[in-house]
């Protein structure tokens, strides 16, 4: 979070029946860039938070799990508002505990900026990437990129070598 953001963030879909609050900041923050990111949100890529589940906290309304097929073959489900069916949040690889929260569903988007811009080699051609982005043509060593508390926070949701 930036430095001028709240202890916390709010966020929900476009119809209001789902709102949730991220009671902390996230570990991560990725935009991607991949295909299935691409196609998913009809958009050039998507930003997601990346957090654990119980810090989440559902405030009005229940998500719910659509399933979406991925070149990677890997499961991932999609958790949006059954009525407006805006995505807010993203379960990749069905982890327990860690979601990707979709940052543009939340009311002040800019509070978060990316960390780190992922699959550039898929990135549209057009899209310019900020000055100084950490940018990766596919993935990153988490190791050398994550905080060391992002790091410890995932291992506890995880698992050691997860």
């Amino acid at each position: 979070m930036t430095a001028t953001s709240p202890d916390y963030l709010e966020g929900g879909c476009a119809c209001g029946k789902i709102r949730y609050r991220l009671a902390m900041p996230p570990m991560f923050v990725n935009c991607c860039h991949c295909r299935d990111c691409q196609r998913q949100t009809g958009s050039a890529f998507v930003i997601n938070a990346l957090t654990e589940m119980d810090r989440i906290e559902v405030l009005r309304g229940t998500p719910e799990a659509v399933s979406v097929p991925t070149d990677s073959g890997r499961p991932h489900d999609i958790y949006r508002c059954p009525d407006c069916r805006i995505a807010l949040w993203g379960d990749y690889g069905r982890r327990p505990g860690l979601r990707f929260l979709r940052v543009g569903t939340l009311d002040d988007p800019a509070a978060l900026t990316p960390d780190a811009h992922i699959f550039t080699r898929s990135k549209l051609p057009w899209v310019r990437l900020p000055d100084h982005a950490r940018a990766f043509e596919i993935y990153y060593d988490m190791e050398k990129e994550w905080p060391p508390d992002s790091l410890k926070r995932r291992e506890a949701i995880l698992g050691p070598g997860k």
